[in-house]
Formats: structure tokens, sequence, C-alpha cells
């Protein structure tokens, strides 16, 4: 079975003049556009710009948004702005919904508090200790 290569997405890989054929772009506009900050490459150690396949991707969407929508530059600059907020905002809700999950792994836990306001904690099927006073006895799980 062969092995699969895949390129990173975000690896700056394409010189200028790839990306720009790539793109359909003439080099010049690229540069244009890495100045106004519609694309921003990385560099290389001189200074020469690199771009991503997520650059060439981004570059092809400002000419489609530019050519078949007859958005200005600085509204597509706005356009792609709130797109990157909404991916980080996006990456931020996945971050949370996994630090959520990993402690929802304590929902087999079940609290028990006495009349004193002590409060343990058990294992779902566990019985709580009876209380040598006599006094009440709350358990709160969640119900699901």
């Amino acid at each position: 079975m062969a092995a699969s290569h895949r390129l990173d997405e975000n690896a700056p890989v394409f010189v200028i003049s790839v990306a720009a054929e790539l793109s359909g772009m003439h080099p010049q506009t690229l540069r244009q556009y890495d100045r106004m900050g519609l694309v921003s490459p990385r560099r290389a150690a001189g200074r020469g710009r690199r771009y991503s396949p997520r650059d060439v991707v981004r570059l092809r969407e400002v000419q489609r948004l530019s050519q078949e929508e007859g958005i200005n530059l600085a509204g597509i600059k706005r356009i792609l702005e709130l797109q990157d907020q909404v991916r980080d905002l996006s990456d931020q809700l996945s971050a949370v919904h996994a630090a959520v999950e990993k402690l929802a792994g304590t929902d087999g836990r079940v609290f028990a508090a006495d009349s004193s306001g002590q409060v343990s904690a058990l294992r779902r099927g566990q019985r709580p200790r009876r209380p040598s006073s006599g006094g009440a006895l709350v358990l709160w799980g969640d119900r699901r």
C-alpha cells in the first residue's frame, strides 16, 4: 500500500510566482494584496514571500469576491477579517466543548450532604453512610 502524503494547508511552500499562477493572478497583484493586508504570506529567510495552500485559497476567494460579487477591496478585507474572527471563535468554542466534555467525566458522581452541611462525593450507585445523629440526608446528582 502506497504511503499517503498530505500537504499541510498552512505550510509556506509556494514562492510568489507559483502562488500567482495557482491563483490566476499577476505576482504584482499578490504583492499589493500583501501590502493591503488581504493575504499576508510568511517570509522566508531572505525575506521572500512564501504562500501556503490556505493563502492560495484565500487569494482565489479575494478574486471571486472582487470579480463575481463586485465587492471593493476594503469590503473584501472586512469580510476576510470577519471570516477569520468566526474561525477563531469556532476554535475557542471547540476548546470549551472539549473542556466541558473532560469535566463531564465527573458526571458519575453524586454529592450527599448531611444536616450539618457536610458534603461528600459518592459514586453513582454507592450508598452514603447513615448519619449517626439521625439527621436528614440530601442527595444531589445530575438527572439524565
